[in-house]
C-alpha cells in the first residue's frame, strides 16, 4: 500500500465520516493519460482537470510534456552524469536572474529544499535565529515552518504572526533576534488560515476572499521594515512563480525580495527547487574564516534532465503564445469568476467562488454540515479535484472560454443533482456553531468507541 494513499484517503473528508466513506466512496488514484485540460483514468473515464497537478500545471499537460521531451534531448549525451554541470545550466542562470531581478542562483531538488536554503543563508548572514511565518501560510512541510498537527516537534525558532496587521510590524521593528520573514502570496487568498481543505469541511463558515490592491500595499509596508531592521525578506513563489505574471509575484505586485524560491512549475515537468538572491546573501563561506559556512549539498542539483526541461520551460514562456496568455491574465479569472458566481446565484445554489487569478477557493452560503459531499458529485460529473476537494481548485491557463462553459455547466449539474438529493441540508435552526458542537461530540464519540 503507498502510504501518501492511506494518507489521501483518510483525510478526503472530517474525520466522523472517513471510514465510512473510503468504503463506499472511493476515488481513484491512478491515471493513464493527460492531455491539453483533461486527464484520463485507467478505466477509459476523463475528466476536466482542476488539480492543477499541486501547481506545478500551469500552462497544460502538453506543454510540459514537450518541455521534457524537448529537454531530455538537449542532454540526452550526458545522460545521468552528475557533478559538472551542462552548458544549459549557464542559460537558466542567466534567465533566472533576468526574472527574479537578483544577482545570484543556487540549484535544489524541491521547494521544501529551496526554502530551508534561503532561510539557511538568512540565518548565517544576519547572525541571528529566528524567522517570521504568518498564519496559514505553507512553506514546506520541515520543522521550522510547520506548526501544529503534522509535525512531531514544535518549532523552536519560529514566530507565526497574524498576516496584514500592524501588531505583525511592531514585532518586526522591536524584536532583534529576526533573520528573515518568509512570504508565500497564495496566503492573501485565506488570511491566517489554513489552506482550505475538505477534511475540515464540517460546516458552511470557510470563507475566501482576495484583495490584490491591499495585499499590495502590505507587502510594500513589510519590504519598508524589513529594510529598516536589516531582516531578509523571502518570498516562497513555489507554489505562485510563474502563474500570476512572467516576472512571478515580485513582477505582480512590484515588491522586490532579498531571495526568492521557486519550485513546480520552472522544472518543466520534473522536481526542482531554485534559491534567486542578493550576492551578499548568496555566498555560503567567508574568505577570511574557512571554516564558517554555510553548507547545502544535494546529488541531485542541477541535474542534466531537470536542467534541460527547465531551459526549454524558460524558451517557452517568451514566446507570443504565452505572452497572449499573460497579458489578459487578471481579467480573464476575474470575469471567470464572476461569471460563476451569477449562475451560481440565478440557479439558487449555494456555492460561491473567490479567486486569485486561476486558483480557487469555494465556499457555501447556506448553513450545511454536508458540504463535503460536493467533490464526489463534481467527481461524477467528470471533474477532477485533488485530495483537499473544493478548498482549492487550480486551473491550468490554457483552459478556453468553452472549456471553462463546460466546467461551470458540470459545477450547475453536480450542485443541482446534490440538492435534489437533500445533502444540501439547512433547517432554520441550525448554525454552523451548533454544527461545530455536535461534530466535536461526534468525533469524541468515534474516538471511545475505536478505544474499545
Amino acid at each position: 500500500i503507498i502510504s501518501d494513499l492511506q494518507f489521501t484517503g483518510a483525510y478526503r473528508v472530517p474525520f466522523q465520516f472517513s471510514p465510512l466513506v473510503r468504503q463506499h466512496l472511493k476515488v481513484g488514484a491512478f491515471i493513464q493519460s493527460a492531455d491539453g485540460v483533461f486527464v484520463t483514468d485507467q478505466d477509459g473515464q476523463r475528466f476536466y482537470d482542476l488539480t492543477g497537478s499541486y501547481g506545478v500545471n500551469v500552462f497544460g499537460a502538453d506543454f510540459y510534456k514537450e518541455c521534457m521531451k524537448l529537454g531530455s534531448e538537449k542532454v540526452e549525451a550526458v545522460g545521468a552524469t552528475l557533478g559538472a554541470y551542462h552548458p544549459c545550466v549557464a542559460f537558466n542562470v542567466k534567465r533566472l536572474k533576468e526574472i527574479s531581478g537578483l544577482d545570484q542562483v543556487s540549484f535544489h531538488m524541491s521547494g521544501t529544499e529551496a526554502v530551508m536554503q534561503a532561510v539557511r543563508l538568512a540565518r548565517y548572514h544576519t547572525g541571528r535565529k529566528n524567522l517570521v511565518r504568518f498564519c496559514g501560510a505553507y512553506h514546506g512541510w520541515w520543522e521550522d515552518v510547520q506548526p501544529g498537527p503534522g509535525n512531531p516537534m514544535p518549532p523552536r525558532e519560529t514566530y507565526t504572526l497574524r498576516d496584514m496587521h500592524e501588531n505583525s510590524l511592531k514585532v518586526l521593528r522591536t524584536r532583534s533576534d529576526i533573520a528573515c520573514v518568509l512570504i508565500n502570496p497564495l496566503q492573501a487568498l485565506h488570511l491566517n488560515q489554513g489552506a482550505p481543505g475538505d477534511s475540515s469541511l464540517v460546516d458552511s463558515s470557510r470563507r475566501a476572499t482576495y484583495d490584490r490592491e491591499a495585499y499590495t500595499a502590505w507587502l510594500k509596508k513589510l519590504r519598508e521594515v524589513c529594510t529598516e531592521r536589516n531582516i531578509v525578506l523571502i518570498f516562497d513563489e513555489v507554489f505562485l512563480g510563474f502563474r500570476l505574471a512572467k516576472g512571478g509575484a515580485q513582477a505582480y505586485f512590484g515588491v522586490q525580495a532579498d531571495l526568492v524560491t521557486y519550485g513546480k512549475t520552472l522544472g518543466g515537468g520534473y522536481p526542482v527547487g531554485v534559491v534567486c538572491g542578493r550576492a551578499d546573501l548568496m555566498k555560503r563561506f567567508r574568505s577570511e574564516r574557512p571554516a564558517d559556512i554555510c553548507f547545502a549539498r544535494g546529488t541531485f542539483n542541477a541535474h542534466p534532465h531537470v536542467m534541460g526541461a527547465m531551459s526549454v520551460f524558460l524558451e517557452k514562456i517568451e514566446t507570443p503564445e504565452i505572452a497572449s496568455i499573460y497579458d489578459n491574465l487578471e481579467t480573464t479569472w476575474n470575469q471567470r469568476r464572476e461569471r460563476f458566481n451569477q449562475v451560481m446565484t440565478e440557479k439558487g445554489l449555494p456555492l460561491r467562488a473567490a479567486n486569485m487569478s486561476s486558483v480557487w477557493s469555494l465556499y457555501y452560503t447556506d448553513t450545511s454540515r454536508y458540504n463535503w459531499m460536493l467533490q464526489y458529485y463534481l467527481r461524477s460529473e467528470g471533474l477532477a479535484l485533488s485530495w483537499v476537494g473544493t478548498g482549492r481548485l487550480i486551473f491550468s491557463l490554457n483552459y478556453s472560454d468553452a472549456d471553462f462553459e463546460e466546467v461551470l455547466r458540470r459545477f450547475v449539474a453536480a450542485c443541482e443533482s446534490m440538492k435534489s438529493a437533500q445533502w444540501f441540508w439547512a433547517p432554520p435552526e441550525l448554525s454552523n456553531k451548533l454544527i461545530r458542537r455536535s461534530i466535536l461530540k461526534e468525533m469524541f464519540q468515534k474516538r471511545e468507541a475505536i478505544k474499545v
